[in-house]
């Protein structure tokens, strides 16, 4: 219990420091890499509902993100740029990938985990060739730019807005892996035959799953889409769905922390090399020393940065236990 209010007491601690973190921060380059940590947080935590709490891989988990992020600049630039219009487009972000989901989860769910993946790949490659083709919507690959609300045109109401975001889809999808439905779905990725034994519909709650984790996906794809206010093709990318396995099994699979931890991590990294590459020439080649990062991550953290704090306190109360009684 104690831990638990520590806990609690810690992130209550970081939330506001991270919010009176503006006030003290003057460069808007900084300010923009920590809103789109943030908002790459919640991707990297809604995969992990996948991959962390029911053992399901996917690789077209950018389709989710690139949906909403689409559906942000298509109502933006067609329609009036007000608040109203933002509201209608997470409305709409919510309910497309919710379907998307829903139907991609009951066509594909049924198979084995690596057929399915292979399958969720297939269908992201038809959103990218579909926001290809549709040029007179989606511009095609050139993307196309669209403005904003005028409230969200100040970095620091973006920044506050996306922390917030954050803080709410991290409480949410607590309240949600906690529930009978997040414990089932533990079960199903810890031992799904025992779990259909017992007279659980597997396939129910891996769709279940599938659903949480396309509309939390597509509302960061939201949040992407008004921190740049640009949007294009590369949203639907397989390299955007790779992102969030590595954001999610470096900072710890099955433990939502780990999402933030992670995005923190290679994105931190990504701007720091990409800006030494104006020191040496060497730092141009800025991926190989991306992939030795992410490669000492694995070899020292195997279960995740979150995933071993977690292990190395398992070990130590039970060494305390252990000490603790007679011989």
């Amino acid at each position: 219990m104690n831990r638990g209010k520590t806990s609690t007491r810690v992130l209550f601690g970081l939330a506001a420091l991270l919010a009176l973190l503006p006030l003290g921060i003057e460069s808007k380059s900084m300010l923009i890499l920590l809103t789109q940590i943030f908002l790459y947080a919640v991707f990297a935590m809604s995969y992990d509902i996948l991959l962390g709490y029911t053992g399901i891989i996917s690789f077209g988990h950018a389709m989710f993100f690139g949906i909403g992020a689409y559906t942000t600049g298509i109502w933006m630039s067609k329609w009036e740029a007000s608040l109203l219009s933002l509201w209608l487009a997470l409305v709409t972000s919510v309910i497309l990938t919710g379907l998307v989901s829903y139907v991609i989860g009951a066509l594909s769910l049924r198979l084995k985990s690596h057929y399915y993946a292979m399958l969720t790949l297939a269908f992201a490659g038809l959103f990218f060739v579909l926001a290809e083709k549709w040029r007179s919507l989606t511009k095609g690959n050139d993307g196309f730019t669209f403005p904003i609300p005028d409230v969200l045109r100040d970095r620091t109401a973006l920044y506050w807005l996306a922390l917030v975001f954050l803080l709410v889809s991290f409480w949410l999808l607590r309240r949600f892996t906690e529930s009978p439905v997040g414990k089932v779905l533990q079960a199903i990725r810890e031992n799904e035959q025992r779990t259909e034994s017992l007279g659980y519909d597997v396939l129910r709650y891996k769709i279940i799953a599938s659903i949480v984790a396309g509309v939390m996906a597509g509302m960061s794809g939201v949040m992407y889409a008004l921190t740049l206010r640009f949007v294009n093709t590369a949203v639907f990318s397989t390299n955007v769905t790779l992102d969030a396995l590595l954001m999610t099994i470096i900072g710890g699979v099955g433990t939502l922390y780990g999402g933030f931890i992670g995005a923190a991590l290679i994105l931190l990294a990504h701007t720091l090399l990409t800006d030494l590459a104006g020191v040496h020439w060497i730092f141009e080649r800025w991926m190989i020393f991306f992939g030795g990062v992410y490669i000492l991550a694995v070899m020292f953290f195997p279960q995740g940065i979150m995933g071993t704090i977690r292990q190395w306190r398992q070990k130590k109360k039970q060494a305390t236990k252990l000490a603790g009684q007679p011989e």
